[in-house]
């Protein structure tokens, strides 16, 4: 091959090169901000390609995704919030109130699509549900609305609780709310209730450890910090001999005993068709923030057996997941 043949076809390939890297710089971007680590989200995150590849959106070749984990540490997401708008990247994703929170606090301009959140509306998140009005907007996810139902069915499967304990973060908003209509429905019942307040992971164990003998059951407010945890939770609750009763499903799957919520994963998947829209050209302020369709009872046999609890079959026939 002649010398100037090879500069040129050296030179075509470099450019080639540079012209796919170059493409691959322009396709749309998002951010996914997830307060917990990829391992425990696994099964949501792989909700939300699945719905984006069933849309016609195939990572690497029409869309890019930056994942940046906080691994439960509240105080990164301002960080990481920081950082993607800096990246201006095309969409935020995320889920959890202080997440979405930090996220928006960051920028006022990258559109902001939330998996869930509790009461965005009362936190400021959107001017209302029907109009975001912003550049905000996702899924409600009701935490509050069914934290009573929670509540009734911990005593339909424990009639003789008399003392519950919440375990609840304080940093997280939502919480307080969750905690209020909780204390409310156990009052009903005539339930005495205690507050286990944690900040952070170190505060978990010790708080547990605190009500061996003084609590029938644990309820667990829905937390990013706490479901980063929920395996060494629910190992300190049943070496405590406490039930538990959670919103996330995922929580039974790692040992809890009871969850009664929204179906995630599902939330997921819809949280893709918003961002799909939005990678479309529609605007978060014109997107009505939507509300969980699906709501699922699931119970861990092997924990019930663990405790020592026999489950009725009146109430196992009513569950959505068994698990054994």
């Amino acid at each position: 091959m002649r010398r100037r043949e090879f500069i040129t076809l050296l030179g075509g390939a470099v450019a080639w090169q540079l012209a796919a890297r170059a493409q691959q710089a322009k396709l749309p971007t998002i951010g996914f901000l997830g307060p917990t680590t990829p391992s425990a989200q696994a099964q949501w995150v792989a909700a939300f390609l699945q719905r984006l590849r069933e849309l016609g959106w195939i990572e690497g070749r029409t869309f890019a995704i930056e994942y940046r984990w906080a691994e439960g540490r509240a105080e990164r997401f301002a960080d990481i919030a920081t950082e993607f708008a800096r990246l201006k990247v095309d969409v935020i994703v995320t889920y959890g109130t202080p997440e979405t929170m930090a996220a928006k606090q960051a920028t006022s301009i990258i559109p902001i699509v939330f998996a869930f959140t509790g009461n965005p509306v009362g936190n400021g998140l959107v001017a209302s549900l029907a109009r975001p009005g912003a550049n905000v907007t996702g899924l409600s996810l009701q935490a509050n609305d069914t934290a009573a139902k929670r509540m009734e069915l911990l005593r339909e499967l424990l009639p003789s609780v008399r003392r519950l304990a919440i375990l609840a973060n304080v940093g997280n908003p939502v919480s307080a709310l969750e905690v209020g209509e909780v204390r409310a429905a156990a009052r009903a019942l005539g339930v005495e209730v205690s507050i286990s307040e944690i900040r952070r992971t170190e505060d978990i164990a010790p708080a547990i450890e605190a009500l061996r003998g003084r609590a029938d059951a644990l309820y667990v407010a829905g937390d990013a910090i706490l479901n980063a945890n929920r395996i060494g939770i629910n190992t300190l609750a049943v070496g405590a001999k406490l039930p538990t009763m959670y919103i996330q499903k995922e929580f039974v799957d790692a040992g809890g005993l009871i969850s009664y919520g929204p179906n995630f994963p599902d939330l997921f998947r819809r949280t893709a068709e918003l961002v799909d829209k939005i990678l479309r050209g529609a605007k978060p302020a014109d997107m009505p923030v939507d509300q969980p369709t699906k709501f699922d009872l699931v119970i861990n046999l092997t924990t019930a057996r663990a405790l020592g609890l026999m489950i009725p079959e009146t109430f196992l026939s009513r569950a959505d997941e068994v698990i054994e």
